[in-house]
């Protein structure tokens, strides 16, 4: 059951780690961290929505959503450690 998981194990990585650069970019603006709390969970629920579903639908194209994911993380560290050292 688990095996037609499997190509989806970098994916779901990166989304974990997606998750921890929106929380520290959230930190560095100075959001309050109830709401951060609160948006983390809402949008955590529904990216496991669209992926239980998603998965069924979108299998073959599994090498393409993988590199869109990674290079939307890549910008978003990016973008997170450009703002923490240059406006601090």
């Amino acid at each position: 059951m688990l095996e037609q998981y499997l190509p989806y194990i970098a994916l779901i990585i990166f989304g974990n780690i997606e998750n921890l650069v929106l929380s520290s970019q959230g930190v560095v603006a100075g959001v309050n961290p109830v709401k951060l709390a609160v948006a983390s969970l809402i949008c955590v629920s529904l990216w496991l929505i669209i992926g239980t579903f998603g998965t069924q639908m979108l299998i073959q194209y599994v090498d393409i959503i993988e590199f869109i994911g990674g290079f939307a993380i890549f910008v978003l560290g990016f973008q997170a450690m450009y703002e923490s050292v240059f406006h601090n």
